[in-house]
């Protein structure tokens, strides 16, 4: 089972920007959709971004759309997120997820990095 480890998070300023990372565990990456998802404090976990697979344009969530970008590189195990224009609504842990191509509940989860925003 592939097992996914996020970093990059930290403190920064509104305006500035971070990348996170995630790596995957195992060298079937390649047969994982990823997303990331994020969860304020004393709020439910929220979509951000997800890749679609084939090439396909990947999905954002209307909040992050122009200021976070998903991308991957399969030789390194890795996902990220590149996140622009930082604002202290951005502030959350954020976790990266993978599901199998073809199916339609992300089944595995990392435990997250700390994401915050000053204001």
């Amino acid at each position: 089972q592939v097992q996914l480890v996020e970093s990059g998070g930290g403190l920064v300023q509104t305006g500035g920007s971070l990348r996170l990372s995630c790596a995957a565990s195992r060298r079937t990456f390649s047969n994982y959709v990823m997303g990331w998802f994020r969860q304020a404090p004393g709020k439910e976990r929220e979509f951000v971004a997800t890749e679609r697979w084939g090439g396909a344009i990947p999905t954002y969530a209307d909040s992050v759309k122009g200021r976070f970008i998903i991308s991957r590189d399969n030789a390194k195990n890795t996902v990220y997120l590149q996140m622009n224009s930082l604002k202290p609504e951005d502030t959350a842990i954020y976790y990266c997820a993978a599901k199998v191509v073809g199916g339609t509940q992300y089944g595995l989860w990392g435990q997250g990095t700390q994401v915050t925003v000053s204001s």
